[in-house]
């Protein structure tokens, strides 16, 4: 039996993969929007043991860890903003002393930046908050 009929219709992975097309989505429209601000993009989704940093950024002479969140408007489970954790906080910033340590980074300025991404009922970006230094 395929996971369609187990499910009622629905696949259960659906809502997964709608979340991650949709965080996938929001992390290419803050890349886009760092580089028009003149950010460089260094990494995407740069990943090891501890996790995983949405986007590595220089400004500057700062290299910019970047957490970036979605949600739908209207959403159910809150704004865009109020999906900054302390534990995802704590998280980035554990993943970013990894990545420190393994690129040898020359000694510089660290930021830690937040950007919600709202996407309007027709998908497209209705806001985009940059939050410098969030964290």
């Amino acid at each position: 039996m395929d996971e369609t009929k187990k499910t009622g219709g629905a696949s259960r992975s659906g809502g997964f993969d709608r979340r991650k097309r949709a965080g996938r989505e929001a992390e290419e429209a803050a890349a886009k929007y760092l580089a028009a601000q003149g950010y460089a993009i260094i990494e995407r989704n740069w990943r090891c043991r501890t996790g995983e940093i949405d986007l590595i950024a220089a400004d500057g002479g700062v290299l910019v860890f970047v957490e970036v969140r979605s949600r739908r408007n209207p959403s159910r489970f809150g704004s865009a903003v109020e999906a900054f954790s302390s534990a995802k906080q704590a998280q980035v910033r554990s993943v970013a002393s990894v990545y420190l340590a393994m690129s040898r980074q020359q000694v510089r300025p660290v930021r830690f930046d937040a950007i919600a991404v709202t996407f309007g009922r027709d998908g497209s970006v209705s806001e985009l908050r940059h939050i410098p230094g969030a964290f």
